[in-house]
This record gives structure tokens, C-alpha cells and sequence, in this order.
């Protein structure tokens, strides 16, 4: 296997699949990466909306932060601060529901040495350092809502465009009042970089899935 390891900038339209997308995307600010802090959030205008297919490989930018880069969709903002490089979707704050949060050195960075303690990323309960608030859509912003139980629901491998391959983990989340979210997790514990959903917008499945295969560690110092 080979070797497991507040500038904000936004990139012209993103385009979905075929069919018309309801107006409004939700909006949701959120504080820290793992934790469950208070947040806003704004509903879209229609409950669900269909799944949005990934750019062509030309609409896609390339945003970096401490030598690490990925690929950015057309539409999807960026927002580098605090050592995190968010990419958010479109029609939302950065670093909001949805968002991926590339994060450098991630447990050197973190209080509590997470994901990497105890190799968290292979634990049911290690989907976040702080697990005691939903993140569901419904109820990120009241933030007092609390988590019943989380299920590791995938945890293998996926391969990046430098070569090296991350622990990639996903959970399913079950909140108190019944809501449900998902987080994601590509993990690279000895080069300590950090690819990170902290609550996954179904619509965007699969473009989270090319951001994460485009991650490319070659000009970062470990």
C-alpha cells in the first residue's frame, strides 16, 4: 500500500445534473471542526434535491493550504483560516453544512490529538472529538440537541492523486429527536492530513468523493 498516511474566494457556477435544482441550498455556519458548536442556518425552499454530478475535470480549481492541495468545484467558495481550507457549496457560509475542511497537521493541531488517539477514524464513536450535538440539517443551529448512537458504516481505503492512500471512514449519526446525518472522514495518520465532512449534504455524494481523490500531499512537509 502505498504510504498511509479568513481569505475566502468564490469560483464561478457549479453545474448539477440534468433537471432544474430548487432555488435555495441550506445555509449553515459552524464554528470548529469537531465540535458542536452553536451555528445559523437557513432551510431551502424544497425538502430534497437531486443529486448533483461532479464537474467536468476543466471546471474544476485548484486551492492549497500548507502544501496540500485539491480540486474545487466551479461555484463552491473557499475559505482559508485557522490552518483549515474550507470549500463550501454553493449558496452557503463557509465552512457550512456541507462543507469539506482540509486540515494539515490535524491531530498535532488538535487539543485532543484527534482523529489520530486511539486511531479514532476506525472507531464507531470517532467520527468527531465532541459527539455530544446532532449536526442534522433540522437541528445544527439550536445546537442543543443531543446524539443517541453513531454506526462506522464504512471504513476502507481510497487512493489520491499523489499516490498515497487515507483511511476513509464514514457514520451514520442518529440524533435524540430521531433526525439522522452522515460525516466523512479521509485520513492520512502519518502524514497527519485531515479531509473532512462534518455533515455531508446527500446531493453532493459523489463530487465529495472526486474533491477527495484529487488530494495531492507532494509540495507538504509532515
Amino acid at each position: 500500500m502505498a504510504g498511509i498516511h479568513g481569505r475566502r474566494r468564490r469560483v464561478r457556477a457549479a453545474r448539477v445534473g440534468t433537471g432544474t435544482v430548487a432555488a435555495a441550498a441550506a445555509l449553515l455556519l459552524l464554528a470548529a471542526c469537531s465540535g458542536g458548536s452553536e451555528a445559523e442556518l437557513q432551510l431551502g425552499e424544497s425538502g430534497s434535491l437531486p443529486a448533483a454530478e461532479p464537474p467536468a475535470p476543466e471546471e474544476f480549481a485548484t486551492e492549497s493550504i500548507e502544501g496540500v492541495s485539491v480540486k474545487v468545484p466551479e461555484g463552491w467558495q473557499t475559505q482559508s483560516e485557522g490552518g483549515v481550507l474550507c470549500v463550501s457549496p454553493p449558496g452557503q457560509e463557509p465552512c457550512g453544512y456541507g462543507s469539506v475542511q482540509l486540515t494539515p497537521h490535524a491531530a498535532e493541531k488538535h487539543p485532543q490529538s484527534w482523529p489520530g488517539e486511539g486511531e479514532a477514524f476506525t472507531k464507531d464513536d470517532g467520527w468527531a472529538a465532541d459527539t455530544g450535538s446532532c449536526r442534522s440539517l433540522n437541528t445544527a443551529a439550536s445546537g442543543g440537541i443531543g446524539v443517541e448512537g453513531a454506526e462506522l458504516a464504512v471504513s476502507d481505503f481510497t487512493d489520491h492523486a499523489d499516490g498515497l492512500t487515507s483511511h476513509h471512514s464514514v457514520w451514520n449519526v442518529s440524533c435524540v429527536n430521531g433526525d439522522t446525518f452522515e460525516v466523512r472522514m479521509w485520513f492520512l495518520p502519518v502524514s497527519d492530513v485531515l479531509l473532512y465532512v462534518w455533515s455531508a449534504d446527500s446531493q453532493y455524494s459523489a463530487v465529495y468523493d472526486e474533491i477527495a481523490l484529487s488530494m495531492d500531499t507532494s509540495e507538504y512537509q509532515s
